[in-house]
């Protein structure tokens, strides 16, 4: 196994995957957009294993269906469109006077998710202020902002970024006491107030079947497209009380963690 890590420079990616065309690995497995995007355009011959929890492969045209994707990229994709409107609604029912959200965004995972919110904000009339956060150094700033501008919750969108810290949000986000939610189960288990999401231990388990396949000669495009197998819901109710909330039963009872 090669292994290539880009630690959150995402301008060393397409060297890197540069760097494994060259040295003729039989397949990529590449996380997160960005690195789906470089290893695509360094090659249309090695099979590449995606595990992709913000695009959308086939509107992005990286495959012609999900079911058949028809190219070298195959593997696991979250592919919901719903899926960050469901998250916006989870903090909805957290935070009952729920009126403006401050929304992280971070610009390399693409749109499609933020248009969903925006999408799923205009219904209620919330007001969204969508924060830029490219780098861990500008988390503390992200959340004064929010604060400064009196948000009543805080929603991270999907990115890898905010997928590797989720200790620090968790930490930020109760010291500004700002609701917040997350797709990533350890936010709310680090001391998060709630976070939806696919079970990340579960995907590469997952991505390494999808990866043996294709090394046992599979073509990577007649292997289906998958989804996360495994969603699990974390409520976090030491971080309910110490911001003043009472979570509503509705979430209670659907969580599969509860943080006393």
């Amino acid at each position: 196994m090669v292994a290539r890590y880009a630690d959150n420079q995402l301008d060393r990616l397409p060297g890197l995957a540069q760097e494994l065309v060259e040295q003729g690995v039989r397949a990529i497995t590449a996380a997160a957009p960005a690195a789906v995007g470089a290893a695509r355009k360094a090659t249309s011959a090695i099979p590449i294993v995606a595990m992709d929890l913000e695009s959308d492969p086939v509107a992005d045209g990286w495959a012609m269906s999900l079911a058949h994707p028809g190219s070298n990229i195959t593997g696991v994709f979250l592919d919901l469109p719903g899926f960050s409107a469901k998250t916006l609604q989870l903090l909805r029912e957290a935070v009952p006077d729920l009126s403006s959200v401050a929304v992280f965004w971070l610009p390399a995972s693409g749109t499609r998710q933020l248009d969903a919110v925006r999408s799923a904000a205009a219904g209620p009339g919330l007001k969204l202020e969508v924060l830029e956060v490219a780098r861990p150094s500008e988390f503390e700033g992200a959340f004064q902002a929010a604060a400064k501008s009196k948000a009543s919750g805080v929603l991270m969108l999907s990115s890898p970024l905010i997928a590797a810290n989720p200790q620090v949000l968790a930490d930020l986000a109760l010291a500004k006491r700002l609701p917040a939610i997350s797709i990533f189960p350890d936010f709310a288990q680090k001391g998060g107030l709630v976070a939806y999401g696919p079970d990340l231990l579960e995907l590469y388990p997952q991505a390494a079947v999808i990866t043996r396949k294709l090394l046992q000669g599979a073509s990577a495009a007649d292997l289906p497209i998958e989804r996360p197998t495994r969603f699990k819901l974390i409520a976090n109710v030491k971080t309910a009380n110490a911001l003043g909330l009472t979570l509503p039963t509705s979430i209670l009872i659907s969580a599969d963690e509860v943080i006393e």
